[in-house]
């Protein structure tokens, strides 16, 4: 994979108890299908269901106290 390929290569990580965290070369919609615009590489999506900027992130689940279940170790 070349540097270029890499750097546009998208991945997505889920934060403990947070949000999805996208990077790369992505195009996020809007329920209408409408593209999101953004000016940032990284994008924060809400998994918590309480963020006032849906579906991005806007770290409200740290008062709601929002949790996921703990990695399952193999």
């Amino acid at each position: 994979m070349t540097v270029a390929e890499n750097a546009r290569r998208a991945s997505i990580e889920s934060y403990p108890d947070g949000p999805l965290i996208v990077r790369g070369d992505v195009e996020v919609l809007d329920e209408r299908g409408e593209p999101i615009e953004s000016q940032r590489r990284t994008l924060a999506l809400c998994r918590c269901g309480a963020s006032l900027i849906k579906p991005l992130c806007d770290g409200t689940h740290k008062t709601t106290g929002f949790r996921t279940d703990p990695a399952v170790a193999d």
